[in-house]
Order: C-alpha cells, then structure tokens, then sequence
C-alpha cells in the first residue's frame, strides 16, 4: 500500500531481454538517467551523475517493450521503486530496481508512431461480429414540436 511511485526519464542502455514464464510474459532493460546542470562558469550545460535502474516489465506492458524499445531510445518509465541490498562472495552491493507500470517514448527528444496491439479474442463473440457503437449526437428534430408550450403566469 506503501509504495513509492517514481517517474524516470532516462535513455535505454540495453537491449531488452523478453522471456516467457509460467507466470507470462517479462522483460527487463537498464535504463540510464543522467541530470543536467547549468555550470554558470562555463555558461553551458553539463553531464551530472548517471543513475542506472533496472526496469522489470511483466504481461502485455513486457511483450510492446521488448517489441518498441532499442539501446539509445529516449523514455518516460513510470513505477514501483525497489532498492535491494546483497551481500554475495563477500561484496556488498546494492541494486536499484524499477517494477514498470507505464513505458513510452520521450516526444520531447523526438517522435515515435503508435500502433495498437489486437486483443486476444475472448467469448463467443469476437469484436469485429460486434456492431460498432454509434457515438454521433443525433441531429436535433424540430424543437417546436418536441417542448411543451410555456404555461401562462398569472
């Protein structure tokens, strides 16, 4: 219930790794974030420090990741912040782990073309035998005949 929610702009810094397992479908990717600053000596901009997150996606979220994503790409990565700590062969490290929620393009650093994946047809009823829903308004018939004459005030 607690959880951290964070949102990371960052430049993808591996390809992703898809897999799929009993539980569905995952992919994973280090996502690369480095601040700027405005070094006011030098009047530019410059490189901060770089943070590198492991982003872990699961479901359809892991299957257009692992199918949209390339090392280099500019992304927005909204999620659950896990940091964990280790010890293994005596070395102490300590991971920064991103459990993705939402995944897509920087259109700020360039431009990307969206493609909806189909759904899996479920029921007896696939969505194309469904009739298309009408979301026109329906053009207004003559008013005069639809409201009732004003009573008269007295």
């Amino acid at each position: 219930m607690n959880e951290t929610i964070i949102c990371a702009v960052g430049n993808v810094a591996t390809q992703p790794v898809y897999r799929e397992l009993t539980t569905g479908p995952s992919a994973r990717f280090r996502l690369a974030v480095t601040s700027r600053y405005l070094d006011r000596g030098k009047n530019e901009w410059t490189d901060g420090h770089t943070n590198f997150f492991t982003v872990w996606a699961n479901r359809q979220l892991a299957t257009n990741a692992a199918g949209s994503l390339n090392v280099g790409d500019p992304v927005v990565v909204q999620g659950r912040l896990k940091v964990r700590s280790d010890v293994r062969e005596g070395q102490s490290w300590t991971s920064a782990d991103i459990d993705a929620l939402a995944i897509g393009h920087d259109l700020a650093r360039g431009t990307s073309a969206f493609r909806r994946t189909p759904r899996p047809e479920t029921g007896a009823a696939a969505a194309s035998d469904r009739p298309e829903p009408n979301w026109e308004t329906q053009p207004a018939e003559d008013v005069s005949q639809q409201a009732p004459e004003p009573a008269a005030v007295t």
